[in-house]
């Protein structure tokens, strides 16, 4: 979101300034190269400490997984073995009721103090935003990265709801670097490059017999097959 804008929050003074972890939720059901790439993509762009891979338990604001819990954690985890600065957490897993993003996030402000940590989340979750439980409180607790890629040619400009683009006034951060001067309440739009890749895709080949080599790890494609997974 370019432009100056006003930093919400203290600063950090530059001796105690501190890289930002960053937090990529989903139901990676399965996780694919997509989410890897786009959390690569982000981390490097922003200089983040690491990216966090969080498996939502319940998520309240889309169907609920075909594979189960245990399944997914353990094709993440896979997936991201020997990949330095991704790490797979599993805090949403081990909490009972809907995986909320604000009980995620204040959780980990408390385990992780004044350490900025961004919310990375794709362009058309954001638009949805005001619909998400507390989402006021989101701004509190993290900064909020808008990962978009490139538009079609034809696709009309889409509006953000007026309540969002009023919380959005004075967050615009200057610069990537500034998101690590204030531990929350930041929005910058990072741009990813075009990659088509879906899981509801990656289930629909997977069902028909399509090939998805490429689309998935081949660690978690052997544990897909192992497991019989989204086969009818």
């Amino acid at each position: 979101m370019g432009g100056a804008g006003q930093r919400r929050g203290a600063r950090l003074s530059s001796s105690r300034r501190l890289r930002p972890v960053g937090i990529l939720g989903g139901t990676f059901d399965p996780v694919h190269v997509g989410h890897l790439r786009a959390a690569l993509e982000v981390r490097a762009a922003l200089d983040l400490a690491q990216v966090r891979l969080i498996p939502a338990r319940l998520p309240p604001h889309r169907p609920q997984p075909v594979a189960s819990a245990r399944h997914r954690l353990a094709m993440l985890r896979l997936a991201v073995r020997g990949v330095a600065g991704l790490v797979v957490d599993d805090c949403e897993l081990q909490r009972a009721g809907p995986s909320y993003t604000a009980d995620t996030l204040a959780g980990l402000r408390l385990q992780l103090g004044r350490r900025p940590l961004c919310l990375l989340v794709g362009d058309d979750a954001f638009r949805g935003l005001v619909s998400w439980h507390r989402w006021q409180d989101l701004f509190d607790l993290a900064h909020v990265v808008v990962m978009h890629r490139p538009p079609l040619a034809d696709a009309p400009p889409c509006e953000l709801p007026l309540a969002l683009t009023q919380a959005l006034s004075g967050r615009s951060a200057a610069s990537p670097q500034a998101l690590a001067e204030t531990p929350a309440g930041l929005v910058w739009r990072q741009a990813l490059p075009p990659l088509d890749i879906s899981a509801t895709r990656v289930r629909a080949a997977l069902r028909s017999g399509a090939s998805v080599r490429f689309l998935v790890t081949d660690s978690c494609l052997r544990y897909i097959r192992r497991h019989h997974l989204y086969t009818d």
